[in-house]
């Protein structure tokens, strides 16, 4: 499929956008520039990362609030099972619903100390459908989870990962977003053998979107997602060439938006880093018009 055939297509596309709480003043206008860029576009979902054992807790309600306030957009809070208790995870929860939060992404979530193996909190909720099941019994949230193309680094199967989706999908997920993964045919699989295991919530391919070759890389060790060769091969040498990996980068996206459309994805989710302009053009080439909000 090639891009003419992409814009040509007049299956409706939906997108979603991804961005994290800022530590800084400086990160903090940096993230802005990319909620307005990106707000046209009308996404269906924005969703605000939750750090490492809920170290950014506090930044990640306050992002999500102002978008509330201050955007037409849909924002979607993470919530994980780490480091907290039932009660203190609740209350997270409700503080969201009464900021105006109605979406929620939950997941396991990662150890305060990289690296750590997985522990849940003794007064805490032990896994992702109890966490889920714990939200919806708050208020009635739409909640979206994870999903690996690559396996979960944590399992010892893609079979495990499936039975645990399924879980998810039974105490009340409504959408699987992918971790972020290069091989779309692996993405495709990951969509058939959950259809199969009789498991109805959609799969929303994660892309990533970046310059920073060496930045997704180490992402990617951490979270079990395969660098491929010819990947590699692309970046090689522009370590000092920003405008020449700015083309890499949206080549490769371009391409990865292609496959996935001729698999029959309909529905993406960008991992933005903050940074606006390869997402807003990949979202271009899928034919997105942004809308005038003045």
């Amino acid at each position: 499929m090639s891009l003419k055939d992409v814009v040509s297509d007049n299956r409706p596309i939906k997108v979603s956008f991804e961005f994290f709480p800022p530590k800084t003043a400086e990160m903090e206008e940096q993230l802005w520039r990319a909620v307005k860029r990106l707000e046209p576009l009308a996404p269906a979902f924005v969703s605000v990362t939750y750090g490492a054992g809920g170290s950014t807790r506090d930044r990640t309600h306050a992002t999500v609030k102002r978008i509330v306030e201050k955007t037409s957009l849909n924002p979607a809070a993470h919530l994980t099972c780490v480091a907290a208790t039932r009660p203190e995870i609740d209350d997270v929860a409700r503080g969201y619903w009464q900021a105006g939060v109605r979406h929620i992404v939950a997941l396991r979530g990662d150890m305060p100390e990289e690296g750590a193996p997985y522990a849940a909190h003794p007064q805490g909720y032990a896994s992702t459908p109890e966490l889920i099941a714990g939200i919806r019994a708050i208020a009635p949230f739409v909640i979206s989870v994870s999903c690996y193309p690559e396996r979960h680094p944590d399992s010892p199967s893609l079979e495990h990962d499936i039975a645990l989706l399924k879980r998810k999908a039974e105490a009340g997920a409504s959408r699987a977003i992918g971790q972020f993964c290069f091989d779309s045919d692996a993405v495709a699989r990951l969509r058939d053998a959950v259809a199969k295991a009789g498991i109805s919530v959609p799969i929303i391919p994660g892309l990533m979107p970046s310059t920073n070759f060496k930045g997704v890389a180490r992402m990617a060790a951490r979270c079990g997602a395969s660098i491929p060769g010819w990947l590699s091969h692309l970046y090689e040498g522009l370590d000092n060439d920003l405008e020449s990996r700015r083309i890499v980068a949206s080549a490769v996206l371009a391409e990865q938006v292609q496959e996935l459309h001729a698999h029959g994805f309909d529905q993406f989710h960008f991992y933005t880093l903050n940074q606006a302009d390869l997402t807003y053009a990949t979202c271009r080439i899928l034919g997105l018009v942004p809308k005038d909000l003045s």
